[in-house]
């Protein structure tokens, strides 16, 4: 499944293209991609039509896009003060295999969902305006979703999640301080700037569960997948069943360290991708499967201290650690 690497190089590769631009046309290929919407495809196909993208924002593994427009067909304007009382949005959730692909004119993709052509708002250096581009939604699976949400205010009035150059562009937008309902329940990721150290701490300490089932929860923290979760515990030394509320404070700050500097070094790589489900938005893999210290490395050595990485049964997945560098937690008494 896409984690939060896979799904900013997504967002990123997006923001160009979508942000001020018009949707043109939309066409549902298979309903079974509209599974999070509050309707039937025409209503998604209506309701998205003729709208201008706001930007493209991303919380955790969500992708969401701010919906604007001049109010005449009763939605809301970019400062909020026209038309409906909550703006809307364009809902992403990549599920297990979905892609969204980028371009003009292409070959359908074999496993298309969804077609939004839409029309960019800069244009050519002749000064006329740009042809318009397709987003195709690719889900193999059929795990992955599109929808239109209504948006809330965040909880804590700040941004509501990453939205790149958007993010020094129009500070006053609603859009901005509103997060869509399918994803308001979801944790700040530990590279948003409103992300809370010391909640997240004080959250796992609560905790009696391991602590990689901590960084899975996205109650608590969102973004963080087997991959990522394992790496990380690797680089902090920590085995994945160490329980949360046992850990030290500054463990856990060590830990948060970590995990954004795996994060980081995997966004500098364009994600990690096995297999061609996980591409960016021109079709291309990343490369962090190539630094990989444990996930998916068992029965090669430790690059830290040479021991043989294993992999062992964690939930219905697996873990990978370093025997020595990780050493599995004492028992507690009873």
């Amino acid at each position: 499944m896409p984690e939060l690497p896979e799904v900013e190089v997504v967002r990123a590769g997006l923001e160009p293209a979508v942000t001020g631009a018009r949707v043109l046309h939309v066409n549902v290929v298979d309903g079974r991609a509209l599974t999070r919407h509050d309707g039937p495809a025409e209503d998604f196909v209506e309701r998205l039509t003729g709208r201008t993208i706001a930007a493209a924002v991303r919380r955790g593994k969500f992708m969401w896009f701010p919906l604007v427009s001049d109010g005449s067909d009763g939605s809301v304007g970019s400062d909020g003060s026209v038309g409906s009382s909550r703006p809307e949005a364009l809902v992403a959730h990549l599920g297990m295999s979905g892609q969204v692909l980028l371009g003009r004119g292409r070959e359908a993709a074999r496993h298309r969902r969804i077609l939004i052509d839409v029309q960019p708002s800069g244009t050519d250096r002749g000064g006329r305006g740009e042809q318009p581009v397709e987003l195709e939604f690719v889900d193999q699976r059929t795990f992955g979703s599109m929808a239109i949400d209504t948006m809330v205010p965040t909880v804590d009035g700040a941004p509501a999640g990453s939205a790149g150059a958007a993010d020094t562009r129009d500070p006053g937008a609603v859009w901005r301080r509103s997060i869509p309902t399918q994803v308001s329940h979801i944790a700040r990721d530990p590279l948003d700037p409103a992300f809370d150290d010391d909640r997240f701490v004080a959250m796992a300490r609560k905790r009696s569960s391991g602590i990689k089932r901590v960084l899975l929860d996205q109650g608590v923290v969102s973004g963080i997948g087997n991959i990522y979760a394992d790496e990380s515990l690797w680089a902090a030394k920590l085995h994945f069943d160490r329980p949360a509320d046992r850990l030290p404070r500054a463990d856990l700050h060590r830990l948060l360290a970590e995990v954004r500097s795996v994060l980081r070094r995997a966004l500098e790589d364009g994600g990690t991708s096995f297999d061609a489900q996980y591409v960016n938005v021109n079709g291309q893999s990343g490369y962090f499967s190539q630094r990989l210290a444990v996930y998916g490395q068992q029965g090669k050595p430790c690059p830290r201290c040479g021991t043989t990485i294993v992999r062992e049964a964690f939930m219905n997945r697996s873990s990978h650690r370093c025997p020595v560098c990780q050493p599995a937690p004492r028992q507690r008494r009873r």
